[in-house]
């Protein structure tokens, strides 16, 4: 099986080359024509991207991250969540590489084997960036009404969290206990 998955980006490259010839399409003048469609696809999107970027920068620089954890720390802990996971919750439907950078933290603050980044781990990646999507994907096409898909958005991340929540208990915090 690890042959052959090797070959098959190569093979499929090779195969829509030949059925494009077969078609009688010209390959590379489409193939150039989808790239600058690409490119201005990329152009379109750029001040989408600045403007999540500096939303995102400045609710990091403003401390409301500190803030809302030092608010809802009591309740997590009585629930028996790490509060180091909770700049996780909030920063999760805003950026990917946020998220990332404040996990890189949990593993290295409380290591591989620890509850709180299993717990991370999972929340990591059961969630969705909904804030950069919308922006990105939603702004290159031009959509402008997307109310419905932020709110199924935060209703999927908030989800993803609690479930999240639910598996590491089942599947970590009982060898634990």
């Amino acid at each position: 099986m690890a042959d052959l998955s090797i070959y098959i980006l190569p093979l499929m490259i090779i195969g829509i080359i030949l059925a494009g010839i077969i078609k009688k399409v010209p390959v590379y003048e489409e193939f150039v024509e989808g790239a600058k469609d690409g490119f201005k696809v990329s152009v379109s999107i750029i001040p989408y991207l600045v403007a999540i970027i500096v939303g995102i920068s400045m609710f990091k620089a403003s401390g409301a991250i500190d803030l809302i954890s030092n608010a809802i720390g009591g309740l997590m802990q009585k629930l028996s969540i790490p509060v180091d996971i909770i700049p996780i919750m909030i920063t999760r439907s805003l950026s990917g590489s946020a998220t990332l950078g404040l996990f890189s933290d949990i593993v290295t603050t409380h290591g591989t084997e620890c509850y709180t980044t299993k717990l991370a781990a999972i929340m990591v990646g059961s969630s969705e960036t909904t804030f950069y999507v919308l922006a990105v994907y939603f702004g290159s096409i031009g959509i402008k009404k997307y109310r419905y898909a932020l709110l199924t958005g935060i209703i999927a991340d908030i989800t993803g969290i609690i479930l999240a929540i639910l598996v590491a208990r089942v599947f970590f915090l009982a060898s634990i206990l």
